[in-house]
């Protein structure tokens, strides 16, 4: 009923199977360790070279530490005092500035008053001086252009004529 050579045949077809995955599972072993020890000469190389530089860095970390802590407190400590200065010279630029604007505005007035007493100065000179001399200026000038005239009149006349009168003055 069972057939004797399919069950031969069977066994023989699991066999070789069984060998070949043996095969390879011993192959992937001998890969493995291969890599393995690859790896390990790779990762003692590493160390050699990386573990010190480690300690190097921590052994400087070390000694920078106090150094840091000390840069970073006179930091600090620097901070304060700048900013009290700053309050400080703000105090005193509002101070200056508070000052000064008051003597601008000291200034401003005093210039104000000057120029109105310069302007009611100049009215009173225009008024007192400048008027009078002005009517005196006509009245001599006035005065001259008469003098001037009968100077010149007495000189045209001939002598031994009487007076001769303009042919203007005739007709009055």
């Amino acid at each position: 009923m069972q057939n004797p050579d399919l069950l031969t045949a069977f066994i023989v077809i699991a066999a070789v199977a069984i060998v070949i995955q043996a095969c390879i599972l011993i192959a992937m072993y001998l890969a493995m360790r291969k890599s393995s020890e690859r790896m390990e000469a790779i990762a003692t190389e590493v160390k050699s070279k990386v573990i010190p530089t480690v300690e190097l860095a921590q052994a400087t970390l070390a000694e920078l530490r106090p150094k840091l802590q000390t840069i970073s407190d006179n930091v600090a400590h620097s901070t304060t005092l700048l900013r009290s200065q700053i309050g400080r010279i703000d105090a005193t630029l509002n101070d200056v500035i508070d000052r000064t604007r008051l003597q601008v505005i000291r200034a401003d007035e005093l210039v104000g008053r000057t120029l109105d007493k310069v302007e009611e100065t100049t009215d009173f000179v225009h008024h007192t001086v400048t008027s009078p001399v002005r009517k005196l200026s006509g009245v001599l000038a006035g005065v001259s252009a008469g003098v001037e005239y009968l100077r010149n009149h007495r000189r045209k006349k001939p002598q031994g004529e009487g007076v001769s009168v303009p042919q203007d003055e005739m007709f009055i």
